[in-house]
């Protein structure tokens, strides 16, 4: 049991980090939901689809998965960047409506590692459910913790909030394939 709370607070250190990154625009309750959902659905659901797809796909995909999801990472962190330089910073920090499209691409990019860990918790027999759950629940609620740290501080840092947003994704992204997270 503490090896899964182990192994589930790992993963969620990656979705904590976006989550600062989302809530530095400041995020609204429905974002703020939204984005939990997705990410903790994301992390739950992709040990499943690993068990699913099977010892041969997990393996191929292992090496390359910290490449796939930093390098998603470090693109939609260079969009949100760019926009942020090409809409200038004179305006008032707006609360964040994330579009669905990015939230899924992050909470995508943010669990392909997950697939491995599917594999792996059907190799060590770790019940399917309990798993899923825990990983969810901690997903969730390290999402939730994160978009309220990025809210606090973007509040200090206002209107550079986007510009310090699309950076740290760039950073998650960056750290993710360095293998620091």
């Amino acid at each position: 049991m503490l090896a899964l709370l182990l192994v589930a607070g790992s993963l969620g250190l990656n979705n904590l980090a976006a989550s600062i990154a989302i809530g530095l625009s400041g995020v609204d309750r429905a974002t703020r939901t939204r984005t939990a959902l997705a990410f903790g659905l994301f992390e739950a659901g992709m040990p499943v689809v690993g068990l699913l797809i099977g010892r041969q796909l997990s393996h191929a995909l292992g090496g390359a998965a910290n490449t796939v999801g930093g390098l998603l990472l470090i693109g939609v962190g260079a969009q949100v960047t760019i926009s942020a330089v090409r809409s200038g910073d004179d305006s008032p920090r707006p609360v964040a409506k994330a579009p669905m499209g990015r939230l899924l691409v992050l909470a995508a990019a943010l669990s392909i590692d997950n697939l491995v860990v599917g594999f792996a918790l059907g190799a060590y027999r770790t019940p399917l459910v309990l798993s899923v759950a825990i990983i969810a629940i901690v997903s969730v609620g390290l999402s939730l913790v994160g978009l309220e740290l990025g809210a606090r501080l973007g509040e200090r840092v206002e209107r550079r909030s986007e510009l310090l947003s699309g950076i740290l994704l760039i950073g998650v992204g960056l750290a993710i394939l360095t293998n620091l997270l």
